[in-house]
């Protein structure tokens, strides 16, 4: 993988490693519904102008089917069952599961041979697959089933999303597409956010926590993952989520008091070598057609 590469995969990882702990103390406040519509309100606020003066949203809203999905499967859905996951789900445990999306990932683009998927990929799916199992240490009493599925939809969600996004919305500008799929939800989930919205008023960290949120984990997040997507390809990008348990861990044990023990540590390791061999550049030829087309980033 390319220096840029490189240096976009750790800033997504460290971003969207923050939502956990953010989703985890808003949750306590906010219901998941009204969670969303906050989150993706702020995002489309902030990019939806900026979009609209670069002339960018309407070559994008001329693949609106294509958009829709793309806004379902990777905002709409798993942003609603991650808040409903984490009113359970510590933040440490919820980032932990979410890093079974490089490998569902993995198995998509495999199966419909959109990209090659060569040994040490898989090998590196699979290491770091393990260390988020010697993390979570098969403890089903940390959680409730129905919030482990609903992480598993998330998983499913955020692996697709990428894939759609390459192929069906290559060449549209970044910018615009983010834009208009955070109106969409947003909009989506305007009626929820209204009738469910606290009556009483926030806490100071709630509040920090949902414009965190919006800003940082929204906004500022999809710009730079257009930008990891165009440089890596969707299979890699996904990878950035074996990251994301590291960074939702360090932020569990540091603000949230979660715990650390030996196991954490050697999870860690595991993780981070299941990182480097599964984002590491196949050196064998191949046909460039394989290949999923890639978003140009604005």
């Amino acid at each position: 993988m390319s220096r840029r590469g490189w240096v976009l995969f750790i800033a997504m990882g460290l971003i969207w490693g923050i939502p956990y702990m953010l989703t985890k103390v808003a949750v306590d406040e906010v219901p998941p519904a009204a969670l969303v519509f906050a989150r993706t309100a702020i995002g489309a606020a902030i990019l939806l102008p900026l979009a609209a003066k670069q002339g960018y949203l309407r070559p994008v809203l001329r693949h609106w089917r294509a958009l829709l999905v793309f806004t379902g499967v990777e905002i709409c859905i798993p942003w609603l069952l991650l808040s409903y996951a984490q009113q359970d789900l510590s933040s440490s445990l919820t980032g932990l599961l979410i890093a079974a999306v490089p490998l569902v990932g993995a198995v998509i683009v495999a199966t419909t041979g959109h990209e090659h998927v060569d040994r040490r990929r898989v090998l590196g799916l699979l290491v770091g697959f393990a260390g988020v199992a010697a993390l979570v240490g098969f403890d089903i009493d940390a959680s409730s089933l129905w919030s482990v599925a609903a992480i598993g939809g998330v998983a499913v969600g955020y692996a697709l999303g990428p894939i759609i996004l390459s192929k069906y919305l290559a060449g549209q500008p970044g910018l615009g597409v983010m834009a208009c799929s955070l109106t969409i939800a947003a909009l989506v989930y305007t009626p929820f956010g209204i009738a469910l919205w606290p009556e009483e008023a926030l806490s100071t960290p709630a509040w920090l926590s949902v414009g965190g949120l919006g800003v940082i984990c929204t906004a500022i997040a999809f710009v730079v993952f257009f930008m990891l997507i165009a440089e890596v390809g969707p299979a890699r990008a996904t990878v950035i989520t074996y990251i994301n348990p590291a960074v939702a861990l360090v932020l569990g044990v540091s603000i949230l008091d979660e715990p650390f023990t030996a196991t954490t540590a050697f999870g860690f390791a595991l993780i981070l070598t299941g990182s480097v061999l599964a984002t590491a550049r196949d050196l064998r030829p191949r046909a460039r057609d394989t290949d999923l087309p890639t978003v140009q980033p604005s």
